[in-house]
């Protein structure tokens, strides 16, 4: 009962991180849609502390152990590439 206990912990860690790096996505989508362009102080001050915050949110959780460092560093690998997509397509309109 414990290990399955410590795995739904896990499980929910790492959902709860995954949702917030999709919150950020669609901040930065929506920033860049109907605010700001890419080069705007403005945007990358917003992308730089929300990328901050994930990085310490992942961080506290890896430190916990319900998260596998791996996997924190596969997350916001995989978000930096979305981001990085985003910026590239924005800058092509």
């Amino acid at each position: 009962m414990a290990s399955e206990m410590k795995i739904d912990h896990r499980e929910k860690a790492y959902q709860l991180l995954k949702a917030d790096a999709e919150k950020i996505l669609k901040l930065i989508k929506v920033q860049m849609d109907n605010l700001t362009m890419p080069q705007c102080p403005l945007y990358e001050e917003v992308l730089d502390t929300q990328m901050f915050g994930l990085s310490r949110e992942i961080e506290f959780a890896v430190r916990l152990g319900l998260v596998d460092e791996v996997d924190g560093k596969t997350l916001m690998d995989s978000l930096e590439r979305e981001l990085s997509a985003l910026h590239e397509a924005s800058t092509k309109k």
